[in-house]
């Protein structure tokens, strides 16, 4: 059993977003069923939409930084109930018992890469995709559904169910805190959670942008420092000092100026996806500092709940703008402009308004 649900979607990689209904699975005795509340608009919606990446299935519903409110549970629901605040990320799913899945690690999930919450292979409707959070509603295994606290704003939680997780799960996992260096590479979406996460850390926080214009706004969120990397000589002077540099910079471009910036034994995690591989690195720059170039997706259900409880207890949501459902093709050119400080996020209330 089905319900129709309103949405909005694209229906090839040039058309613009439209009024769309979809269809959501009934409840099942695991499942949670809330209204959506907010959505944030990730840069991976816009890929996505346009076909920037491979493998779009129209029509392609987009969002995957999404809150709610609980409206039914299945019977053997324990978790949640109706009334209860909830929210869903990148995943929906996966296969449960691999190693990586036993491990917490469903992001990484060896047997079919996990379900993300839009444009995977919809298990309920074969021959479908799944849908994301342009919508009013949405159907969940308990499992893939997360507690937030009502201690902060809804809007600028949602997108901390993408931004939020792909800065968290590096700098846990790398072990960023008191006594370590870490540095940001970009102030945009992803950066300025980093930025945000790292100070609360505890780690001695330095920014790295393009931009001179960004250096008050960086302090302002946390950074210790912020440098201008195409300064050589103050990128000089921080050469051999990092621990740990996460990059989230989707544009192609030379890592040896970051990687020069490490200790011996320092760490760059990439995870910006550009469009054109990045130049090979230098190898001797890292042999002979046993330097690492390593890449970090999102996180696990278990580790986003715990950056969901991180950033309850500090405060930390992210900075945004609230749009209507109405202004989504608006805020995508926006969007490709940078013209955003530092999420937009989508008020579904405003997608009631569609006939």
């Amino acid at each position: 059993m089905s319900s129709q649900v309103n949405a909005y979607a694209v229906h090839d990689q040039t058309s613009p977003f439209v009024p769309h209904t979809i269809e959501r699975r009934n409840p099942g005795p695991t499942d949670v069923q809330f209204d959506i509340l907010y959505c944030g608009v990730c840069h991976s919606d816009l890929h996505t939409a346009r076909s920037e990446w491979p493998g779009t299935i129209y029509p392609c519903v987009p969002g995957h930084e999404i809150v709610g409110r609980v409206t039914a549970v299945g019977a053997d629901v324990t978790g949640f109930k109706p009334g209860d605040l909830a929210a869903v990320g990148c995943l929906v799913d996966s296969c449960r018992t691999c190693a990586s899945c036993l491990a917490g690690e469903e992001q990484y999930c060896d047997t079919f890469g996990g379900v993300f919450t839009y444009n995977s292979p919809n298990p309920d409707f074969p021959g479908k995709a799944t849908y994301g959070g342009y919508s009013t509603q949405i159907v969940v295994d308990e499992k893939f559904c997360l507690h937030i606290s009502d201690k902060l704003p809804l809007s600028g939680v949602a997108p901390s169910l993408c931004d939020g997780i792909t800065l968290y799960s590096p700098l846990r996992h790398w072990n960023a805190g008191p006594g370590k260096k870490v540095g940001i590479v970009g102030l945009g979406g992803l950066g300025h959670m980093g930025v945000k996460l790292a100070h609360a850390f505890g780690a001695e926080t330095v920014l790295f942008t393009t931009s001179p214009g960004k250096v008050e706004d960086g302090k302002r969120l946390g950074a210790d420092e912020v440098v201008i990397s195409k300064d050589k000589e103050a990128m000089a002077e921080h050469a051999g000092t990092f621990d740990l540099i996460v990059n989230t910079v989707a544009a192609s471009h030379n890592l040896d100026d970051f990687t020069n910036l490490l200790k011996r034994d320092g760490t760059l995690v990439l995870v910006g996806v550009p469009a054109e591989p990045h130049p090979s690195p230098s190898v001797m720059n890292l042999i002979f500092r046993r330097r690492q170039i390593a890449g970090s997706l999102i996180g696990g259900i278990a580790e986003t709940q715990e950056m969901l409880d991180f950033c309850a207890e500090h405060g930390i949501v992210s900075d945004i703008e609230v749009i209507d459902i109405q202004s989504v093709n608006e805020a995508y050119e926006r969007l490709l402009k940078n013209d955003v400080k530092y999420r937009f996020v989508i008020d579904m209330a405003s997608l009631k308004k569609v006939a």
